[in-house]
């Protein structure tokens, strides 16, 4: 069997197969742009729909919170579906609500198309992120597990910044509604490339909670909540901390984001390769070089070239966390795709607590604290890491052998 899927290895990849990689990527690609397109987004909604930014922020916390939701809960509710039948039918969702954000008069019918998005992240990411041993033979699935997390990275870089340069040109609906048609032929997509996907056993909220009965999956939930926390906590307000802490100005945070989003692109292939050979020391030094990163930059982002270069290196090194971490689950999971859904929870969970706790902390105190929290957050993880020993995450279960 696949190691830590349950599912027989492909002994071949055809041409055919890679192209549902790509319809996969494309497909996160999409979801992480909805997710986080109000960001750039955020006054032209708060404006149109007559609500404070603060309410307006909202449309990030929502589909954050329902996605960790449905991401275990889902695959519960579908039993053995085919997992083809589940993503298309995910999209076609996505389409919709993506149709309806662009078309709602009302801040509180917006925040329901939120929902519908929310469903959306969390189920499909349940699902792509361990579908790799499935379309690819196996000496392949490193490749094409970086494939499918390049397109978190890819919507830093590219979508969410072209999505919010085509609300600045244009208006935020028309931002919407590019997102609805780019899921539309995505959904096509992904039923005509993917192959049947049937589900070796239906996920049960036993299953969820057996994962924790591995230290590694234990430990990979661990220091994903607290990268992720901490990620986020300091990335919310990357736009004010390059302005007040870096001198950047507002014209040029954009370009500065594009950057950091194509860093983030290239650590995520590097991440791919270095996680299949040694997922340990992969992770170990993820949380490690964010610390570097962010107590660093209240010290050294002043004007000159350092603050854009600890960006970069914030970015590369982000843009490693999901293809790292998904590797780690893999190895070390009793059942891949339970233990799939377990890590979209926590991550998406994440994302909102980080959000969250981040703003009370700039509240409180300022944008270099919130910097230096961040960072003591990624040291207590990487401290998690290397309390555990790489034999945990060696570990496989039996169906994999």
């Amino acid at each position: 069997m696949t190691e830590g899927t349950g599912y027989p290895p492909r002994q071949t990849t055809e041409r055919r197969d890679w192209w549902g990689v790509v319809a996969v990527m494309v497909g996160i690609f999409l979801l992480v742009t909805a997710e986080q397109l109000p960001i750039g987004l955020l006054s032209q909604v708060s404006t149109a729909l007559e609500v404070s930014p603060g309410i307006a922020g909202l449309m990030i916390t929502v589909p954050g919170v329902v996605a960790a939701f449905s991401a275990p809960l889902l695959p519960v509710a579908v039993g053995r579906l085919d997992r083809r039948w589940m993503l298309t039918v995910l999209m076609a969702l996505m389409t919709l609500a993506s149709a309806l954000g662009a078309m709602v008069d009302s801040f509180t019918l917006l925040l329901a198309t939120r929902i519908l998005v929310g469903v959306c992240i969390g189920g499909f990411w349940a699902i792509a992120g361990g579908l790799a041993s499935r379309l690819v033979a196996l000496p392949q699935v490193p490749k094409a597990m970086a494939v499918i997390f390049s397109g978190v990275a890819g919507a830093s870089v590219l979508g969410v910044p072209a999505g919010t340069w085509l609300g600045e040109q244009t208006n935020w609906r028309v931002a919407f509604a590019a997102m609805s048609a780019g899921s539309a032929v995505v959904t096509i997509a992904l039923w005509w490339l993917l192959p049947p996907l049937p589900a070796n056993q239906p996920v049960r909220l036993s299953n969820l909670f057996g994962q924790f009965s591995s230290r590694g999956v234990r430990v990979g939930v661990y220091a994903t909540a607290l990268i992720v926390v901490g990620h986020f906590a300091a990335y919310t307000f990357i736009s004010p901390i390059l302005q007040q802490i870096a001198g950047v100005p507002l014209a040029n945070v954009s370009t500065l984001l594009l950057l950091y989003g194509g860093a983030g692109l290239m650590g995520n292939f590097i991440a791919g390769t270095a996680a299949g050979r040694n997922p340990w020391r992969t992770v170990l030094v993820i949380p490690m070089l964010l610390a570097v990163a962010t107590l660093s930059f209240p010290w050294f982002a002043g004007p000159g070239i350092a603050g854009t270069l600890l960006l970069m290196l914030w970015g590369a090194v982000f843009g490693s966390i999901s293809v790292s971490l998904q590797t780690w689950i893999l190895r070390a999971a009793p059942n891949a795709e339970a233990a799939t859904a377990l890590m979209a929870f926590v991550f998406n969970i994440s994302i909102g607590i980080g959000a969250m706790a981040g703003g009370q902390v700039v509240d409180g105190f300022g944008l270099s604290t919130v910097l230096y929290t961040s960072g003591m957050l990624f040291m207590l993880a990487a401290l998690v890491v290397l309390c555990t020993p790489a034999s945990a995450v060696a570990a496989t279960n039996s169906g994999s052998r």
